[in-house]
């Protein structure tokens, strides 16, 4: 059975965009509940601890980089099959193969710089929403 939790960040790019309340209005639209959220920047060591998964990867180092290098908003959203939807909701990672009227596809401006993460899994959900949260931010 789908969770009914997932997890999101508004990543540096879109922030510096001024593109958070277009995106949350489109996550409040599409029927997700925020149950916690957040405005604030990692530090190298933090944003490499939460893509630590990715620790061998060729990108890793300009990901760490990337979601260092501004503010962001970390936010844990609830709905029925929340991850699957979400996942519909944001596109794909390339914006240019994102559907039309994703979050990516009207935010994004490149693969790296692709406006938001959303969590792949419900255990990653779990996961990363503990990353950033504890149990009296979570609502």
């Amino acid at each position: 059975m789908a969770g009914n939790k997932t997890f999101t960040m508004v990543k540096p790019d879109a922030v510096k965009a001024n593109n958070i309340g277009p995106i949350l209005k489109m996550i409040n639209e599409a029927g997700f509940r925020i149950v916690a959220m957040k405005y604030t920047k990692l530090s190298q060591e933090r944003a490499g601890q939460f893509y630590e998964v990715h620790k061998e990867r060729p990108f890793y180092g300009e990901l760490v980089d990337f979601m260092s290098s501004g503010p962001i908003v970390a936010a844990i959203l609830e709905k029925d099959n929340a991850v699957e939807d979400y996942r519909k909701l944001i596109g794909a990672t390339n914006p240019a193969e994102a559907a039309d009227g994703t979050i990516r596809k009207l935010y994004a401006t490149s693969i790296g710089e692709n406006a938001v993460h959303g969590a792949d899994s419900d255990e990653n959900a779990e996961r990363e929403g503990s990353f950033f949260f504890s149990s009296t931010e979570k609502f």
